[in-house]
This record gives structure tokens, sequence and C-alpha cells, in this order.
């Protein structure tokens, strides 16, 4: 039942806070902010909450709940809990309360409905990473995206009405695509046993092979592929993110993003196991090309926002590279990068909403001489963008590393050209220190400093970032049962998840 209730606790805050903004704009932050503080309470024990193995399901799983929901369509209310989907949820719940934190005086009109679309938003990532009967995991995916259009739409910048609704178009355009992929495999799995379900567990033993898998796995990959984002179909991001508000870009970058990487690993690889293999140089050039692409047009960027919006592009090549490396040590760093990118990220869209809160712009060149005038903002800034660019000692750069070390083991000439793309990467990022915060002024100014909420809010992302740096082997622990669940096996043709060095 506790799986539940981390999912009905920010749904029921939702209604909570929706109407108590009515009464006073404070109620809504306090509800948001109890009700994401009482999941971290509920969740963080579930760590030593050992299940005997097969009791919920073959593998290593903290805890699961299953109940019936459509019997008659072989649906149910099917959640599981292990170490991947327990590092994920806690990131979604931490993010959401330093959402909460810096979204507190920023948002002054409707408040309580803000706060509602801001716990539902989460309610659904939490979903994603708990659902694993697909019917299920579809609804999950739409609930965490029709809130998000919300916050954009009504909260957002000059052009959020444009930017909320191209966001939805991709992401509702993508997820139709895999709606139909998961009622063809499971219609597959009726034809081969007689059962209906969308059972996770059941339908991994369909893997659909042929033309017909082929087709049912791409509408799963480009789905993920969409909401990673990769290039090609990327386009959503940059403007989405310029448009949204800085609790609605943190979110979308430090969770959002995290639910198609987690798709990738947990689905789209093990139901297509034969199809997926056969895909993956195709899918780790495209992880080439989108570190390269997003690198590259963030070097360009005057506007800092789309500057981050664009790294943030770059860094899931190396998502999509790791996980169709097959390999054990490329998967850790996938985990590892996932939370880094979340943390690093989201403190950078935390650092250019509060420059755009404090001059009115995200204009590079109307930056300048800012650790002269804000030096909390300008160190923390800097900092950030230090640890996304892959920093020695901090998060990203373990993440990155392993990637690059398992793909080495299988695609060494992927992992070579992967790696180069880490020279753009310190260009824009050493570009954006200097322009923002280094140099003269543009015009005269009196700016605030980080006051001490922010600076609690990022100093606490300072030291996840660093202990994810410094000793991420504890993460990494946590995760090893759950890449065990992941591990591909192919019965027919022998194929199994490398492992070397392990």
């Amino acid at each position: 039942m506790i799986l539940l209730w981390l999912l009905v606790i920010p749904l029921a805050g939702g209604l909570l806070a929706w109407p108590a903004g009515k009464l006073n704009p404070t109620l809504p932050r306090v509800i948001s902010l109890a009700a994401l503080v009482l999941d971290l309470i509920l969740i963080l024990p579930l760590l030593h909450n050992v299940t005997p193995a097969n009791l919920i399901a073959p593998g290593h799983w903290l805890v699961g709940f299953d109940a019936p929901w459509i019997p008659s369509f072989g649906i149910s209310l099917r959640l599981d809990l292990d170490g991947l989907s327990w590092l994920l949820i806690v990131l979604t719940l931490a993010i959401g309360v330093f959402s909460v934190v810096v979204s507190w005086k920023e948002i002054q009109d409707d408040v309580g409905f803000f706060h509602a679309n801001l716990l539902w938003s989460l309610a659904g990532s939490i979903g994603v990473f708990l659902a694993l009967d697909l019917f299920l995991f579809f609804f999950f995916w739409e609930v965490m995206l029709v809130p998000m259009y919300f916050i954009i739409a009504i909260w957002g910048h000059e052009n959020r009405r444009r930017a909320a609704l191209k966001f939805f178009l991709f992401t509702q355009g993508s997820g139709l695509l895999m709606l139909l992929s998961i009622l063809a495999l499971a219609f597959l799995h009726d034809q081969q046993t007689g059962k209906l379900t969308f059972d996770y567990f059941a339908l991994l033993t369909s893997q659909p092979g042929g033309t017909f898998g082929y087709l049912v796995m791409l509408g799963f990959f480009i789905a993920f592929l969409v909401k990673l984002p990769s290039f090609p179909v990327h386009t959503w991001l940059p403007e989405t993110h310029t448009e949204a508000p800085t609790a609605g870009s943190v979110i979308l970058a430090s969770i959002l993003l995290k639910t198609a990487g987690y798709g990738l690993l947990r689905f789209a690889v093990p139901l297509f196991v034969a199809a997926s293999r056969d895909i993956a140089p195709i899918a780790m050039w495209l992880g080439v090309i989108s570190i390269f692409y997003g690198a590259i047009l963030a070097y360009g960027q005057s506007d800092l926002k789309k500057l981050v919006a664009y790294s943030s592009i770059s860094h899931m090549g190396f998502v999509l590279v790791g996980i169709y490396s097959f390999n054990y040590i490329a998967w850790q760093g996938v985990v590892i990068l996932m939370i880094a990118h979340g943390i690093s990220t989201g403190a950078l869209f935390i650092t250019v909403g509060s420059i755009q809160k404090r001059l009115h712009t995200r204009d590079l060149g109307r930056m300048g001489g800012l650790w002269t005038d804000v030096p909390r903002l300008s160190s923390f800034g800097a900092f950030f963008v230090l640890a996304s660019m892959g920093l020695p000692g901090l998060g990203n750069f373990v993440g990155e590393f392993l990637i690059l070390r398992g793909t080495y083991e299988v695609a060494p000439l992927i992992a070579i050209f992967a790696a180069i793309g880490l020279i753009p990467a310190a260009l824009y990022s050493l570009i954006a220190i200097q322009r923002a915060f280094h140099g003269n002024a543009a015009e005269p100014r009196t700016l605030a400093d980080f006051g001490a909420r922010e600076t609690i809010v990022m100093i606490a992302l300072g030291a996840a970032i660093i202990w994810l740096g410094v000793y991420p082997q504890p993460v990494l622990k946590i995760a090893a049962p759950g890449l065990g669940n992941l591990v591909p096996i192919d019965t027919t043709a022998g194929l199994t998840l490398t492992r070397s060095g392990t």
C-alpha cells in the first residue's frame, strides 16, 4: 500500500492546493511542500525493505502492489519498486521540494492552480517510475504531461502558448505511437497464450521478432527519443525551456527528461532484445550526433536559458549512447549521469531564473560583471556550469566517464567520437561563465544577491553533486539490483548484457 500512497498523496495534495489558493496564497505552497516531504518520509525507509526473491516478481524488488483495475481487459494497478526506480523517485521528490521553494515568490497569480499542476505532474512522474502494467504506465505518462502544459501555457513567458502547444503536440504525438505499440504487444501475447494482459513480466516473454517486432519496438523507441530528447526530434525542447517558468524548467529538465531514459532502460530494451540490439548502432550514432549538435548550438546562443536547454540535448546524447551499448558499466554511468544531470541542470535553471528576475533579461550580452554585483549567485552559477561541463570530482564527470569506459569495450569508435564531443561542451561552458559573471557590466545597476532561501537550495544541490562525484558507490550499489532486473535475455539467441569489469 505504501506505493499507492506515494501516488495518492501528491494527487490529493493538488486537489487541496487548488481551492486553498483562494483562501491564502501561502497555503498551496505549504501543502505542496508537506505532500512532497511526506512522500520522502515514506519512500526513504523502503530502501531497506528487502523482499525475498520471486515473492513480488522475478528479480530484486523492494516492494510491490498489485490490484485489479479493468480485469476484463487484463489491466491492473501493478506497481513495483526496485533500486533504480527508488533513486529516480527520490530525485523527483527532492527536485519537487526545491521547485516549490524557488517558486515561492516567483508565482503570484493563481497560486493554488499552479501548485496543483506541479504536484500532479510530479505524481505522474512517480507513477511512470513505478508502473509495471504497460497500460498504467501509459496512463501516468499522459498524467505528467497535461499539467506541465498548463504550467508552461499559464505561467510561462512571452511566447508561452506557442511553446506549450509545441510541447504538447510532440509529446502527445509520440505517446500515441507508444500506445499503439503497447496494444500490439498485448494482442500478440494474447495470440501466443490466449490471455490478454498488459503485465510487464508476462509481456517480457513475448519478444516479437521480424518486421512486426521492429515496428512495435520503434513505437517505444521514438516516443522515448522525443522525450529524451535526441536529434532529430528535439526541436520542442529549447523553446519550451525558454518560455517555461523557473519551476517548470527545473521539473522538465531534471525529471521529465529522465522518464525517457528510464523508459528505454525498463521497457524498450528488455521487451525487444533482438530488435534493440540490431538498432543499437543507429541509436548510438544518434546519441553522438546529439552530443555534438547540442553542444555546437549551445555555443552559438546569446540567451543563457537556451544555452542550458541545448546543453541538455548534448548530455542526453551520452545517455542514449550508454543505454544502447548493452554494457553494464555504461548502464551504471547512465544512472549516475541522469541523477547528476537532474541536479546540475536543475540548479542552472534556478540560477538563470534568478538572473532573469533581477536583470529582466537572459541575454548574455547584457550581463557581465555579475560576480561583482551578486557574488553568491555568480559563484553557485559558475560551479554548476563546471559541474554540467563534467569537471572531475563532480557527479557529471563520473557518469560520462563510466558511459565512455563501458561503450569503449563494445564500440571504440563511437566512444572516441562521444569523448571528442566534450571539447565543445567545455567551450560553451567557459564562454558562458566569462560572459555572464566576469568582465564589465553593460549598464550601471544595483542587484540583490541570493537570500537565505535560495542559498540553502543551492548549497543542498551543490553538496549532492559533490557527493556523487567523490563517492558515487552508494548510488551504484542501490542501482545494481535494479540494473540486474533489466538484464535483457533472449532465450532463443542467448543474448545477455555485457557485465565485464564487474
